[in-house]
């Protein structure tokens, strides 16, 4: 009769145990920008279940199976996913925190942890300085972070600097974020370009050769310029001077010509247009002068005029 009261006595202890270990929490990592489920803990839900972080996100009863949501920013983004697991979509650094899941009347504890991970590029110039960046947010600051090289020894906060990229940086790095018992890891592969070889140049002459043949060695620094003597530039700029008024004088005498040419030509029309024309004129034959019919009376021809008398 003991033992069935002992029994009797446990086994709502027992109960209890089990359900306060079906309500154990679980820690969900998640990347920014990316997407999380996160699980209940629960397979169904007989009345409702609803997700609330700080304030009500989302809610399913199985009066309305319309889901209905709270004032949450993360219900935006929040929808039910196998009928109890919470899914959000392009995750932000303020999602992060403490979840609870209640599934008819029974609460079930979620820690959200967000992480992102910055990095300049995958490949890297020769020489470069590149930085990289783990940042982790969690409840109460109480994750941990730190870089790691995979088949190295060093070991990094949250931020590692690379002030001279090099050979040895390349390889795989692995970000790990843990918080309590739970660890996550985020690999990234690093390569770093090779070196461009420097070019070989001819070494240069102590004693530089002018034009002339002489050294410009022992001439003042002032005298000299691009290892050609002073006056030897002066020489190049008359000579230079004096193509250029060539040139000019070519171009003067040319035009002039033309324009010469141009008023020759004009006076010559001018002239040729006052010149009278001629035309051919033919040679025709005379023709035979008519005989006289009959002789005309001549007729006499006039006396002298005789002087007047004078008295």
């Amino acid at each position: 009769m003991f033992n069935k009261r002992k029994i009797f006595f446990h086994c709502p202890l027992i109960s209890s145990v089990l359900g306060v270990l079906s309500a154990a929490g679980k820690v969900f990592f998640a990347e920014v920008g990316q997407k999380v489920t996160m699980e209940c803990g629960a397979p169904w839900f007989k009345s409702k279940v609803e997700w609330i972080r700080d304030t009500l996100i989302i809610r399913v009863s199985t009066n309305n199976h319309i889901p209905s949501k709270g004032q949450s920013p993360i219900g935006k983004r929040a929808k039910m996913s196998k009928h109890v697991d919470l899914e959000i979509s392009t995750v932000m650094e303020t999602d992060f925190g403490k979840f609870t899941c209640n599934v008819d009347g029974v609460p079930h504890e979620h820690v959200l942890i967000v992480f992102s991970v910055l990095v300049p590029s995958d490949v890297l110039e020769f020489g470069a300085h590149a930085t990289l960046e783990c940042r982790v947010k969690s409840p109460d600051n109480a994750a941990k972070v730190k870089w790691q090289k995979l088949n190295g020894l060093e070991e990094h906060s949250h931020k590692v600097d690379l002030k001279s990229a090099d050979s040895s940086h390349k390889g795989i790095w692995q970000c790990k974020v843990s918080y309590e018992e739970d660890t996550f890891t985020k690999n990234i592969t690093i390569n770093v370009k090779d070196p461009v070889p420097e070019p070989t140049t001819p070494p240069l002459k102590k004693n530089r050769q002018n034009s002339t043949g002489g050294s410009t060695k022992n001439w003042p620094k002032d005298m000299v310029f691009l290892g050609l003597i002073w006056w030897i530039w002066v020489a190049i700029g008359a000579g230079g001077l004096v193509v250029i008024i060539l040139i000019v004088v070519v171009i003067v005498v040319y035009k002039r010509n033309k324009r010469r040419k141009r008023k020759f030509l004009r006076m010559k029309k001018v002239q040729l247009s006052k010149n009278p024309k001629t035309y051919c004129q033919c040679v025709r034959q005379t023709t035979a002068a008519k005989p006289q019919q009959g002789r005309r009376r001549e007729k006499p021809s006039a006396l002298p005029l005789q002087p007047l008398l004078q008295e």
